[in-house]
């Protein structure tokens, strides 16, 4: 460039913030900066540097030079007195001038590490723009010279007017770098996840070899394919268990799966729950939300229970089922989303329509490929595997300094037992016999017996065969529910849900019959 050369500022600056803007690709951008402004400042390549004051580093993140711009991330490591240096500029900006012209940028003490990382001849010079914004220091930019040029004070001036336009762009970058490095770190996070629950999964579906050989293989057929599924099967069998596995297996692993019990939402927020609700459509309804559905949009949305989804829900299903489409508790328009649907229950979903309890058409829908999870007693093979598995799992929860093993005939008592609670039922007995054990072997000797040893007298088991009047037979069927349930009244898992009762009914029914529970139970223990 000639000295004597008029430049029209104006124009130099609405070109070069032109190509400085010109792309969100930092390298892209650099490059064509590079291109313009060599033509007034002589450089063979360009920098741009960032400095981490945690990891005592200069990162040059981004180059250009005549023939193209990178991307790149290479460290230097700067020693602890430079580093002083350094801090010291970042710390009081204003101190160091916008602009400095090194005659050799090995000689000078913060620039000579980064030279020599970036292979720079020991005679280059150097144009470096130290850029700020609203006060703050940003990085660098250095242009490089290696022909033996030198820059003077028209080219730092010439420099200095695009500090402000060099500084938004930078800034933009780093925060876009920022984020994608967020994105990256969710996305590892998302994967291990994945690939934990696939592989807890994986160790939990016990039996896949022995009674669950027929089952595993329909899910096999069936994971990847987007067709609905309908878990047929007694209350502990396993049925999300086997939801997951069917997500795990299908082309919607990376999706989200979203597990709803049907039977756990309160009646008056079913609707919401599931499908969202707008702001202002009901009485507490604050903000916008997104219900179910949405949240498993290109995932599996597991429907535990479906058989105690209220008539008004089951439409709404329907909606989803035939139109791929839902609509939020006061929206005017309909939400398109891509889910696989799982449904489950422990009722005869057939009387229930015949009752009129569940819709034909809903049923029909669900019912494409049903699968019958056979109760425990029915695959007692597998309870080897399966009390191992249990054992291995809860000495960690419980953090047992010592794996207990089984007493003679243990074993054999457990393949005996009718198992009404299936698979849970053995999960909390081995618990118990953990919680009891005291480093001996497990017998498992109390397995079915009643939990009210109080109360023999007054709800004794009938045994002979004469008729019961009505309160025995109220009595030996709570009693039953309170085996199933090990004592629990209310709850998810409790007597009054396996009842079909309320649980404040129940309980005022027990005490009316004089059956025991809660602190009583404890008492009589």
């Amino acid at each position: 460039m000639e000295e004597a050369t008029i430049i029209d500022e104006k124009e130099f600056f609405r070109e070069a913030t032109l190509r400085i803007c010109g792309s969100l690709e930092i390298e892209k951008a650099l490059w064509q900066a590079f291109l313009y402004l060599r033509s007034f400042i002589p450089a063979d390549v360009t920098v741009f540097n960032i400095y981490d004051p945690g990891l005592g580093i200069v990162e040059t993140v981004a180059s250009a030079n005549e023939g193209e711009g990178l991307i790149m991330s290479l460290k230097t490591p700067i020693p602890q007195a430079i580093r002083k240096m350094i801090e010291e500029g970042i710390s009081n900006p204003e101190t160091i001038p916008l602009v400095l012209i090194l005659e050799r940028m090995s000689e000078f003490p913060i620039s000579a590490p980064v030279a020599k990382t970036l292979n720079v001849p020991n005679d280059a010079s150097a144009l470096v723009i130290r850029l700020r914004l609203e006060g703050k220091l940003l990085g660098t930019l250095v242009f490089i010279n290696t022909t033996g040029k030198r820059y003077s004070q028209e080219h730092a001036r010439l420099l200095t007017l695009l500090n402000e336009p060099l500084a938004i762009a930078f800034t933009n970058y780093l925060r876009y770098r920022e984020v994608s490095q967020l994105k990256e770190l969710l996305a590892d996070d998302n994967r291990y996840l994945h690939d934990e629950i696939r592989r807890r999964v994986g160790d939990e579906i016990v039996g896949t070899n022995f009674g669950l050989k027929g089952v595993m293989d329909l899910v096999r057929h069936v994971a990847t394919l987007s067709s609905p599924v309908l878990l047929l099967g007694e209350t502990g069998v396993g049925k999300e268990v086997i939801a997951r596995a069917i997500h795990n297996l299908s082309l919607r692993r990376d999706g989200p799966f979203i597990n709803i019990n049907c039977g756990a939402i309160p009646e008056t927020l079913v609707d919401s729950e599931l499908f969202g609700h707008e702001r202002g459509a009901f009485t507490g309804a604050l903000s916008q939300k997104r219900g179910r559905f949405e949240r498993a949009h290109r995932g599996t949305i597991f429907l535990d229970e479906i058989g105690e989804l209220r008539s008004e829900a089951q439409v709404r299903l329907l909606r989803v089922l035939q139109e791929k489409e839902i609509e939020r508790v006061g929206g005017t328009s309909p939400i398109k989303v891509d889910i696989r649907i799982i449904a489950a229950t422990h009722r005869n979903l057939e009387t229930m329509q015949e009752e009129g309890k569940f819709r034909e058409d809903l049923y029909f829908r669900l019912n494409v490929f049903p699968i019958v999870i056979q109760p425990l007693r029915d695959r007692s093979a597998d309870i080897p595997a399966l009390v191992h598995h249990f054992i291995q799992k809860k000495v960690r929860e419980m953090v047992l300094p010592y794996i207990p093993t089984l007493a003679p005939g243990a074993i054999d008592r457990l393949i005996n037992y009718h198992w009404p609670g299936n698979v849970r039922e053995l999960e909390n007995a081995v618990e118990r016999a953990l919680i009891l054990s005291h480093r001996e072997p497990l017998t498992f000797e109390d397995l079915g017996t009643p939990m009210q040893k109080g109360s023999e007298k007054k709800t004794s088991r009938i045994t002979d065969n004469s008729l019961l009047n009505l309160d025995q037979a109220i009595i030996q069927h709570i009693l039953r529910a309170l085996e199933i349930t090990q004592g629990k009244v209310g709850g998810e898992e409790g007597a009054a849900r396996l009842l079909e009762i309320n649980p404040s009914t129940l309980r005022k029914k027990m005490r009316k019959l004089g059956i025991p529970f809660g602190r009583k139970v404890r008492s009589h223990s």
